[in-house]
């Protein structure tokens, strides 16, 4: 199973136990490969918990995919950390490089772990997407 992230930016640190909860049981039910954007902190409170899990579940893969090359990330720092760019990008335009690399994403997972508290906004965008594509949408704001 291949799961996914999408969330406000502003995600507050509450957040943190649910959102470890869900991927533990995501994982146990058997999910393996996780991947993640880079633009906020619903993204780095996954890839912080997704990195003290894989201690316990070395099974696991979480890779970062990055919008852009890594030398306009803003401050993202890829050491240690698996990195994907989906083919394609680099021939995107910066303006429209988040929502193909966020639509790649959606493409290869099977579920879509968001925290959504509001409609506007790309947590919400892609949460619709996800849900009219018939991904399991598991939305921790609910």
């Amino acid at each position: 199973m291949i799961c996914t992230f999408f969330g406000h930016r502003d995600t507050p640190d509450g957040v943190r136990d649910l959102l470890r909860d869900i991927l533990v049981n995501l994982i146990e039910e058997g999910a393996e490969t996780f991947y993640l954007g880079n633009q906020g902190r619903f993204d780095d409170m996954a890839l912080g918990i997704l990195k003290k899990l894989k201690v316990v579940y070395p099974h696991i893969r979480y890779a970062v995919v990055l919008a852009y090359m890594p030398e306009s990330t803003r401050g993202f720092s890829a050491a240690n950390t698996e990195t994907v760019y989906p083919d394609g990008l680099e021939n995107t335009p910066p303006r429209y490089a988040i929502d193909k690399r966020n639509r790649w994403m959606l493409a290869q997972a099977d579920t879509v772990v968001t925290y959504v508290t509001h409609d506007i906004g790309g947590a919400a965008k892609y949460k619709r997407i996800a849900e009219r594509k018939r991904k399991r949408v598991i939305n921790l704001a609910d």
